[in-house]
């Protein structure tokens, strides 16, 4: 087992993981927090915010191994510390809607985060104060600790798959062509069930007596089981995190989830329901053609 290993089981950290997360919940960020989780970019911000401050402090290093640079080097330090508020922001939100062996590691990848901002904020003030050589000190120990959580960063992108799409593998796994998933009948209306695709658990809505609605079922940001969650407006909520498709073609109108479902078109055949994953771009889909089975009847015909 290796000391990340570790790390994803320390249940310690779990009482400073929930008082921080109920904080970050209840920050008064209004729409900025979907901004900030980046569903308008449609992968998480943070990730990009983070490139301003290690950019800037990265470069700021080399300068100090270069005589004469000192204003160039301080002035890259401040960029750094002033980029480093939004990167954290979003961070922080991103982090409180991920699972608890995520929020463990992204625990201390935000403490070693904290500890380089602090110990720049001391090397700029250093170099302000005309104290080069602990300026320079400060800040290559700064990058030390900068470059630690970056390490933990990449670790909860690659290994635990924070920021990942959990649906992107939907139209890799199921088949070609029109699917059965079941009988008309045995569809609740207004009841969100779940069926399968092939392999691929789905989500299907029948609405009244001519509308069906076909979604993957497991949620693009962490695969929450969308089947479990709540139907509002035309849309489904996620049990786990809140994030929010619309029924009609899978876009996602709320975060925390940055990419849409992938939707399927669907028809009625001898009374059986039979599903296709709908090919066009997510960008493209309005209110879609999701599934009005007296079309599909005549589809079929």
């Amino acid at each position: 087992m290796t000391a990340l290993d570790r790390l994803e089981g320390a249940a310690v950290l779990d009482p400073v993981a929930e008082r921080l997360r109920r904080w970050v919940r209840a920050l008064p960020l209004g729409q900025a927090r979907d901004a900030l989780h980046g569903r308008w970019l449609g992968h998480p911000l943070h990730p990009a915010l983070v490139q301003v401050p290690i950019g800037a402090w990265t470069s700021a290093a080399v300068l100090d191994l270069r005589p004469g640079q000192r204003g160039a080097a301080g002035t890259l330090v401040a960029v750094g510390l002033g980029g480093a508020a939004p990167a954290a922001l979003a961070g922080w939100v991103d982090w409180a809607e991920l699972h608890r062996q995520q929020t463990r590691v992204g625990l201390v990848h935000a403490t070693f985060n904290i500890a380089a901002i602090g110990l720049y904020a001391g090397s700029l003030a250093a170099r302000i104060g005309g104290r080069d050589r602990a300026g320079r000190l400060l800040g290559f120990a700064g990058l030390t600790a900068a470059s630690a959580g970056g390490a933990l960063g990449g670790h909860l992108s690659f290994r635990q798959a924070s920021g990942a799409n959990h649906a992107e593998e939907v139209p890799h796994l199921v088949p070609s062509g029109w699917q059965v998933i079941g009988e008309l009948a045995d569809l609740p209306v207004g009841e969100p069930v779940r069926r399968t695709v092939g392999e691929v658990p789905v989500l299907a809505l029948r609405e009244g007596d001519d509308t069906v609605w076909v979604l993957a079922e497991r949620c693009s940001h962490l695969a929450g089981p969308l089947s479990e969650g709540e139907i509002v407006d035309g849309c489904v909520r996620c049990p786990w995190h809140g994030s929010t498709f619309r029924l009609s073609d899978g876009w996602n109108v709320g975060g925390p989830a940055t990419a849409p479902q992938p939707a399927f078109d669907a028809r009625v055949v001898d009374g059986r329901v039979q599903v296709r994953l709908r090919e066009e771009p997510s960008a493209a889909r309005s209110a879609g053609a999701g599934g009005t089975l007296g079309q599909a009847g005549s589809e079929a015909a």
